[in-house]
Formats: structure tokens, C-alpha cells, sequence
């Protein structure tokens, strides 16, 4: 399997250069005894610029019977560069566990703010303010409500006056510091320069690949909002899955991908009229983030991110070798947007070999 997967990355990206506005997601984690915030400064501290804390937003399962998961805000840091213009954010990433001890104490200042209600979590990201300690980043939560910050032995929580929570803190254990994913603007050119940017310094500060690591491609959305363009992708990652994931090398321990709903595989062969209804049919699917691809936003009527997230690229410290991935998957989507419906496989011995040809015809 490792042979057809690098003579098939070497075939298709020999000399790879992405042209397509492309966004990155890199999951890394900091050697013990250090974190993500340590290489924030490193980043900042090589481009001249600065670093903003700020609080990423996730959800976490719940072990409360009839809450199924909770939302999450922990500490991120933001890196922007001399001139102000932003250079990567590094954030948690709840998926990343093999690696740490979970009996670690919390470190000094590392916290987690919890709700079970979609607007609640985010009118506390709004107020709160990301620099301060616990307690006091959701002093102004509590002021919001007309209530008070209750401590209750390391944990702090507000209630409004009726005594429903709004919100929990609690300090961050088992090494939550140390999961850093790096999160990038939409690059447009020199991808491989700006990603080494970010990695080499990971690198000399001893940051590791995870065993569950993977890394997400973003790319706009918009070219897929087509009745065309979205069956051919949903065709590229349901057919073709075996053979991508052999040839991009996934990682099997990478959680939280799953094959696409097979009502969404079926449902984009159907005749449609037009994208309007093939959206809407789509929403009804069972489709969610957490599959080989997120098509979420494609679909979505108010999407936070419009982007087409790619999610089987496995963990790497090496920008030549996460671009020469990206180079493929680039040339497959591309094929996606010829009106012409994507074929299948014609079998599994040879479907390696036919995604080859579909993406060298694309490039």
C-alpha cells in the first residue's frame, strides 16, 4: 500500500503548486511541560508581531444523562505580523488524546468554559475576555444577567436570577494544553513557504505529530454550489473513498470520519432542477461535519465558513509533503467541477491506478 501511495503522490505532484484559495488546519502537539501558547510567541516573536489570546469554541460529549454534548471555550492564540495581518490561530482539538496523561493537573491559567445552548456559548465568546483569569473573563457574562460569579472550589459558574446556568468554568486537565492545532488564513500563493513559516519553528520547539493527526484542506465553497459540481464531489469521496484514502495515506486513528450518509450518495444521482432544491433535499440527509468531507457549509443558508473541508490528509510536520497532498486533492476537486458526472471505479484493483488518470486529466 505504501508503494502505490507515494509513486501515485510523486506521479500527480512531482512539482506540486496549489492555485486554488486554499486554508489549512495542522494538528501538532507540543513536547510535556510546554504548549501551543509557547509556539504562538515563537511565531509572533520570528514575524515581528504579536499574539492575541482569543477562545475557540468545540463541543465535548457529556456524561450528563439527557445532555448529549456540551460546547466548549478554551484558550487560543492568535499570531499576527508586523504589518497586523494574521499568520495562524492555535487552538485545542478535543480529538487529540492518546498522547497525554489525563491524570496531569491543571497548568496556572488554562480553563474551559462550558454551556449545553448554541447562544448562550456564544453570547459568552462576545463578552468574555479571553486575556483574564477564569473568574474574571466571565464577570461580564454574570453582569450581562444581573447575576454574580459563584466559585465552587476551582470551578466558577453563573447562573441568571431564576437559577438556570448560563455558563461553567473549569480549569483545563490531563494536558489540554499541549494539543495545538494550527489554523491558517486562506493562503493563496507561496503555500509551501508560508506553511514551512509555521512548521519549522514547531519543529526546532520539539512539537510532534499526534497519533490521531490529521490535516484539513478548506477551499471555497462557492464553485461547489452547483447541482453538478456537488454531485461530483459527493460521487469523489463516496466512490472513490478506499482509493483516497490509500493513496492520501489517511491515518486510521484519526477520529471523526465516517463514509457520506448513503441518502446523500443516492440522493445526487436523482434529476434536479435546481441547486435550491437539491440543497434543501440535502439538509435531510443526516449530513454533518464529521465525515470523510464537510459539505456542511456547501449547503448551509448562513454558513460561518464557505468552504468545502477535506479531512483525510494525514498528520505532518513537513510542508512539502502536506502541499504534494494537497496537490492531489486539489486536481480531484478541480475534475469535480466539469459538469460531466464523475465515473466510479471500475474495481478495487485497479482504482488506485483510475484516480491517477482522473486527477492527471484535471491538472
Amino acid at each position: 500500500m505504501r508503494t502505490a501511495t507515494v509513486s501515485t503522490l510523486e506521479t500527480i505532484s512531482s512539482n506540486p503548486v496549489l492555485t486554488l484559495r486554499t486554508g489549512f488546519e495542522l494538528e501538532l502537539l507540543a513536547p510535556r511541560g510546554s504548549s501551543r501558547a509557547d509556539l504562538a510567541r515563537e511565531l509572533a516573536r520570528r514575524a515581528g508581531g504579536r499574539v492575541r489570546p482569543v477562545l475557540h469554541l468545540d463541543t465535548e460529549p457529556s456524561l450528563v444523562p439527557g445532555i448529549g454534548h456540551f460546547l466548549h471555550l478554551t484558550p487560543g492564540f492568535a499570531v499576527d505580523d508586523a504589518a497586523g495581518a494574521p499568520l495562524a490561530t492555535l487552538v485545542d482539538d478535543i480529538t487529540i488524546t492518546a498522547d497525554l496523561d489525563a491524570r496531569a493537573p491543571a497548568m496556572p491559567g488554562w480553563y474551559r468554559l462550558l454551556s449545553d445552548e448554541p447562544r448562550l456559548i456564544r453570547l459568552v465568546a462576545r463578552l468574555a475576555d479571553p486575556a483574564l483569569a477564569m473568574a474574571d473573563t466571565v464577570a461580564p457574562i454574570a453582569a450581562a444577567f444581573g447575576s454574580v460569579v459563584e466559585a465552587i472550589g476551582d470551578a466558577v459558574r453563573v447562573d441568571d436570577p431564576a437559577g438556570a446556568t448560563v455558563v461553567i468554568g473549569l480549569p483545563v486537565r490531563g494536558e489540554r494544553e499541549r494539543p495545538c492545532e494550527i489554523v491558517t488564513p486562506p493562503l493563496t500563493h507561496d503555500h509551501e513557504a508560508t506553511l514551512d513559516a509555521l512548521l519549522s519553528p514547531a519543529r526546532e520547539l520539539g512539537f510532534t505529530v499526534p497519533a490521531e493527526a490529521a490535516v484539513h484542506l478548506h477551499v471555497d465553497a462557492a464553485p461547489f454550489r452547483t447541482v453538478p459540481a456537488f454531485a461530483n464531489a459527493v460521487r469523489l469521496f463516496a466512490h472513490w473513498r478506499d482509493a483516497l484514502r490509500e493513496v492520501l495515506g489517511t491515518n486510521p486513528r484519526c477520529v471523526r470520519l465516517a463514509p457520506l450518509p448513503d441518502a446523500l450518495v443516492a440522493l445526487v444521482e436523482q434529476p434536479w432542477r435546481s441547486w435550491d432544491e437539491l440543497r434543501a433535499a440535502a439538509r435531510t440527509t443526516g449530513l454533518t461535519k464529521f465525515f470523510d468531507v464537510n459539505l456542511v457549509k456547501v449547503i448551509a443558508d448562513r454558513p460561518d465558513r464557505h468552504t468545502v473541508e477535506v479531512r483525510i490528509l494525514p498528520g505532518s510536520l513537513d510542508a512539502a509533503d502536506v502541499v504534494r497532498r494537497a496537490a492531489l486533492v486539489e486536481a480531484l476537486l478541480l475534475r469535480c467541477l466539469d459538469p460531466a458526472p464523475l465515473p466510479r471505479p471500475t474495481g478495487a484493483a485497479t482504482a488506485v491506478d483510475e484516480l491517477r488518470a482522473l486527477a492527471q486529466g484535471a491538472a
